[in-house]
């Protein structure tokens, strides 16, 4: 005997579009950018999310837990350093559902102008993602002190 379960539920969509102007060359923000997204990756209370990017096409972005733990955030799409770098995966989504997130960096004189569109669809609950956007917030503001720290410890 079997039992079963049906509900329906809409597919769901959401994009944030966030920039930061970074007063750094762009070869530094690029590069913190990276950093941001791999080993110096933190939650907003500090505690580290133990992240790893492997910086080429078909790359894995992932959270490394330990042996052999972990989840898979995402694939790097498209990468042209310093320039632009795209994800696409789950990310922290535990439903049938992706993500693709577009980082676009440009030179403004002696700064670098970084556009980070995040886009995703998928079956999950409405609403669910409305908070990925104060992460977004916290995310570029520490893209922003992992460049200021590179550039001053370059100078």
């Amino acid at each position: 005997m079997t039992t079963e379960t049906m509900e329906q539920e809409a597919v769901n969509t959401m994009e944030i579009r966030k920039e930061i102007e970074i007063a750094a060359p762009i070869e530094i923000a690029f590069q913190a950018l990276l950093d941001e997204l791999g080993p110096e990756a933190q939650m907003p209370d500090g505690k580290t999310l133990s992240m790893k990017i492997e910086a080429w096409p078909g790359g894995r972005w992932f959270r490394d837990l330990g042996n052999n733990a972990g989840h898979l955030w995402g694939h790097v799409q498209v990468i042209k350093p310093p320039k632009l770098l795209e994800i696409v995966g789950p990310c922290f989504l535990s439903y049938p559902a992706t993500q693709h997130i577009q980082y676009r960096l440009t030179p403004e004189g002696e700064s670098t102008r970084l556009k980070v569109t995040n886009r995703a669809f998928g079956y999950m609950p409405k609403g669910f993602m409305e908070p990925s956007s104060e992460g977004w917030e916290y995310g570029l503001k520490r893209i922003n002190e992992i460049a200021q720290r590179m550039k001053k410890q370059r100078s």
